[in-house]
C-alpha cells in the first residue's frame, strides 16, 4: 500500500497507509480507484480476518470458505460468513459453482483507496481506523519475519528492508512513488497466469513509506539557516 496526502488513483494497486493520508490496500487490480466513502463498507474492511481474505484472494484464483478455513485457522462457518460480509459491500464474488461452504469466491477487481480526508466525520473516523488495521497487520508480520534468523531457505539475501530519508518536494515524492509502482508493474500478470511465474517464485510483499518527518526538518532548517549565516559573513566560524 502506498500513502498521499490527498486520494489520488494509482496504476498498481500495491500499497502504505497512514491515518491522515491516503492509502491503497494491496493487492487488488485496478478498475474502481475512487477513495471509499462508506463508513460501512471501511468498517467491514477493518476486520483481521477479512484482511487476511482480502490479501489471499489477491494471490489465488478463488477460494472457497473451507480452503480459508485450513489457511487461516479459522471455523468454514466463520470464514463463510467473512466472505458474505466482503461480497455484501463489493470487494470479493462469487465465482460461480460449488454451494455453501464450498461456494468459491473471486475477487471483484476492486482497487481501494482510503483517506481519512471525507466530508462525513464518520467516513473519517473508519479511514482512520482502516488504515491502523493495514498497517497492525503488517508491521505484525514484519516483525515476525525479520525478529527471526529463520529465513526461507535461499530467501537469506533476498529479504531484507532499508531506511532512506532524502529531501523531496511533495511533487517529487508522489512522482517516486509512482516510479516504484511502475518497477513492479511486470509482475503483475504472474498473480492470474501461474504459467508466467519462474520456479521458485513465491508471493512477495514490497511495502513502502513515504512521509515528511517534521522533528528532523527542524533541525535540518536550523542548520541550513546557521550556514547561510556563515556564507554571508565568512570570518565567523561554526556555531558552538
Amino acid at each position: 500500500m502506498s500513502s498521499e496526502p490527498t486520494p489520488q488513483p494509482a496504476p498498481q494497486p500495491e500499497p502504505a497507509v497512514s491515518p491522515a493520508a491516503a492509502g491503497e490496500a494491496p493487492g487488488l487490480p485496478v478498475s474502481d480507484s475512487a477513495p471509499l466513502t462508506d463508513s460501512l463498507a471501511m468498517r467491514a474492511l477493518a476486520h483481521p480476518v477479512r484482511v487476511a481474505l482480502i490479501e489471499l484472494l489477491a494471490v489465488v484464483d478463488t477460494l472457497t470458505a473451507t480452503q480459508a478455513s485450513e489457511l487461516l485457522g479459522e471455523s468454514p462457518a466463520n470464514c463463510a460468513f467473512h466472505l458474505r460480509t466482503l461480497a455484501k459491500y463489493g470487494f470479493v464474488q462469487e465465482a460461480g459453482g460449488g454451494r455453501g461452504r464450498e461456494r468459491p469466491w473471486k475477487s471483484a477487481e476492486r482497487h481501494i483507496t482510503i483517506t481519512t480526508k471525507q466530508d462525513d466525520p464518520r467516513a473519517a473516523t473508519a479511514a482512520g481506523a482502516l488504515s491502523l488495521t493495514w498497517l497492525d497487520h503488517w508491521m505484525e508480520r514484519a516483525r515476525q519475519i525479520f525478529g527471526s534468523s529463520d529465513y526461507l531457505p535461499g530467501w537469506e539475501n533476498a529479504t531484507g528492508w532499508s531506511r532512506s530519508a532524502v529531501f523531496l518536494t511533495p511533487e517529487e515524492t508522489a512522482d517516486l512513488r509512482g516510479q516504484m509502482r511502475r518497477l513492479l508493474e511486470k509482475y503483475e500478470s504472474r498473480k492470474s497466469n501461474p504459467a508466467l511465474r519462474p520456479p521458485g517464485a513465491l508471493p512477495v510483499e514490497w511495502t513502502v513509506f513515504a512521509a515528511p518527518v517534521p522533528e528532523l526538518a527542524e533541525y535540518t532548517e536550523a542548520q541550513a539557516r546557521a550556514a547561510a549565516k556563515r556564507k554571508d559573513d565568512p570570518g565567523r566560524g561554526p556555531a558552538a
